[in-house]
């Protein structure tokens, strides 16, 4: 079972600082993500996430999220 959802509001931490958006998919096998293949699973899934500030999609694991509101 996944930790987050399609439309959680999660923050994360990039190179500019705290970042928030919303989630808009999650998978749970690997994928191509800009160029480069993502690993995923069930157990280790990872989140496409829409920046609120900026049309910027993001990848991550559930270890780098936090949820907000």
């Amino acid at each position: 079972m996944t930790k987050y959802s399609i439309g959680d509001h999660v923050s994360w931490n990039s190179e500019a600082g705290r970042v928030s958006g919303k989630i808009i998919k999650v998978h749970h096998q690997d994928f191509d993500y800009k160029g480069h293949r993502r690993h995923a699973s069930k157990n280790d899934p990872q989140y496409e996430i829409l920046s609120d500030k900026t049309d910027h999609v993001a990848a991550h694991k559930e270890s780098a999220l936090t949820k907000i509101g």
